[in-house]
């Protein structure tokens, strides 16, 4: 199946110019990006789709499994068309309704699709980031969609620039495509066993060549990849969800240096890699995914609610009411109240319109913050002791603005529940928490975490009740944003930030 030759491509690239609402060919702008104001949550990772479907309108497809997976990036989106000879992508800043049209889903013709949704971890907020990332050869070409991020991206990028392979963007994901291109001479199959071969990190990456869609997930799994069957054609997505959303029935994950090819004959599966440890990021069951999808065959709801009751059960609270933080402390609030027997309800409300913006708030209301995404329900709680599950504290000060403003609300106390615990060291593999110091659980205890935020208790859930929740063992996991180890060796001098890649980071962000 691998090895044959491609057919020379007729190659589109399309970019859509927000400036002038035109389609331009061949060309990207390259705005200076808006300034990002870190919150209290750390950075949901990317999400990928891929679709085989002859006679399928793929493009809309996709387009709907991107929404599904709209959750894992806001910054960018994107989508790629093979038709058996040649490549269109489309792609642009902003979340997948603001870049798609019905315009723009109909010039992409073909039965083959991967699509994207971008947050980013290495290589900044700029269209030429965006994904998928298209690299031509020297007998066809390649679209790619990547989520996760690579430790040994510097090194790479250093071995093919002395190559002469150039590089258009600062990602790592344009990396994996230019070491997947450069053997592609020797067949498309071979070229992504021997370029799985040079990466270290995390990924989790669709590729579309003119007539095949191929999945590879790295020998550690840390993403989460898995694969769907819509009618007698093949689906490919980040979480169950976006198979959910075309109607594809869930097959399986696809295993942690698996290759997964599909073709006009079928599926072919293999272990390019070795499986090395099963380290799926355990933010993926507390936070990132989300609560429809199902990891480890287990339904994220019920273990975030399963989150709740053990956090109940650990950390008893003498209160009137039990809210969540939405969206993600809704369901382990549900289970702390079942557990309590305090009553549930809302008590603050989001703004799920909250997207990604480049009209600046003034001073004003840049001061008020969180109230842009949060506005208490003062009547519900006025009065009430609260008990306020949230899913995680990172930085510290969107929780202290919670407490704040709830209690400006009327609220006579005010407990934190954390589904997780106390989050001490950086993520290298996708997620934006790259500098110890900006953590505040690294430097302070739980009682100083306390006295920061203005809580009138504060309590974390226990590592061990974490795990229990999601019914796996401790050994399939990656928790070194917990306990500090780090199942992919990390170079110690080693200094990951989104802006590394950059030639003048002081014009960036």
């Amino acid at each position: 199946m691998f090895g044959q030759t491609l057919k020379d491509p007729s190659s589109e690239f399309r970019v859509r110019s927000s400036e002038f609402g035109q389609e331009a060919e061949g060309k990207t702008r390259n705005p200076q990006p808006a300034t990002r104001n870190y919150p209290d949550k750390q950075g949901e990772a990317c999400g990928v789709f891929g679709i085989y479907a002859s006679g399928e309108d793929v493009a809309r497809l996709t387009y709907f499994g991107l929404h599904g997976l709209q959750h894992r990036g806001q910054e960018s989106a994107g989508i790629a068309v093979a038709d058996g000879s040649s490549i269109s992508i489309f792609k642009d800043m902003g979340i997948v309704p603001q870049v798609f049209d019905e315009q723009s889903l109909a010039s992409l013709k073909g039965h083959i699709a991967v699509g994207h949704v971008r947050y980013s971890t290495t290589g900044s907020t700029r269209l030429e980031n965006a994904q998928p990332i298209e690299k031509p050869y020297l007998k066809g070409t390649l679209a790619i969609a990547h989520n996760g991020n690579l430790i040994n991206t510097q090194q790479l990028r250093e071995m093919l620039l002395g190559e002469g392979i150039r590089l258009q963007s600062t990602s790592d994901s344009e990396v994996i495509a230019a070491l997947v291109a450069k053997y592609a001479h020797l067949g498309i199959g071979e070229a992504i066993r021997r370029a799985m071969k040079f990466l270290r990190g995390a990924y989790s990456v669709v590729i579309l060549t003119e007539d095949k869609l191929i999945a590879i997930r790295d020998p550690y799994g840390i993403r989460p990849l898995c694969i769907g069957k819509l009618g007698r054609y093949f689906v490919i997505s980040s979480e169950t969800c976006g198979l959910d959303i075309v109607g594809a029935k869930y097959l399986r994950d696809i295993e942690p240096g698996e290759m997964v090819v599909i073709n006009e004959d079928g599926i072919h599966t293999e272990q390019a890699v070795p499986l090395t440890k099963l380290s799926l990021c355990i933010f993926e069951f507390i936070y990132f995914a989300r609560p429809d999808s199902s990891l480890y065959g287990r339904n994220l709801y019920y273990a975030r609610k399963s989150m709740g009751i053990r956090l109940a059960e650990e950390a008893p609270a003498d209160a009137d009411l039990v809210i969540g933080v939405p969206d993600t402390g809704t369901s382990a609030a549900v289970g702390f109240a079942e557990e309590s027997g305090i009553p549930f309800g809302e008590g603050l409300i989001k703004n799920r319109y909250i997207g990604r913006t480049f009209i600046e708030p003034s001073q004003r209301m840049r001061q008020m913050g969180i109230r842009l995404k949060l506005n208490p329900l003062r009547e519900v709680i006025r009065g009430k002791r609260l008990v306020v599950v949230d899913d995680s504290i990172v930085r510290g000060n969107t929780t202290k603005k919670i407490v704040r403003i709830l209690k400006e609300a009327g609220a006579t106390e005010v407990h934190m529940r954390i589904s997780s615990p106390p989050i001490k060291y950086p993520c290298f593999y996708g997620i934006d928490t790259a500098n110890r110091s900006e953590l505040i659980a690294s430097t302070k205890s739980v009682e100083e975490i306390r006295e920061f935020i203005g809580a009138d208790s504060l309590h974390y859930l226990s590592m061990e009740a974490l795990v229990a929740s999601t019914r796996r063992p401790y050994e399939d996991f990656c928790l070194a944003c917990f306990d500090g180890v780090y199942p992919i060796r990390i170079p110690k001098d080693l200094k990951i930030t989104k802006f590394m890649l950059e030639k003048e980071p002081s014009a960036v962000e």
